[in-house]
């Protein structure tokens, strides 16, 4: 199998069930690794936050020169 086969193979999920199985078998790994998350790992996605941060935790902060800032709302 060539190289373009294999690339195509891994990209083209078609073109991979139209292998045979003796075929498929010789495909070596996909360099990408995983492509489909179980449930339980989707389950801890937070959008690149960190599962606990909250909006609600940090505000920005206008001084009276107008220098901006971070702090904590409400605290």
């Amino acid at each position: 199998m060539s190289h373009l086969d294999i690339i195509r193979a891994w990209k083209d999920e078609e073109y991979r069930l139209s292998l045979s199985d003796a075929e498929r078998a010789l495909l070596p790994g996909n360099p990408a690794g995983l492509i489909e998350l179980p449930d339980t790992e989707l389950g801890a996605v937070a959008g690149g936050l960190a599962p606990k941060q909250s909006v609600a935790d940090s505000c920005y902060i206008v001084s009276p020169g107008g220098a901006l800032g971070t702090g904590r709302c409400c605290a």
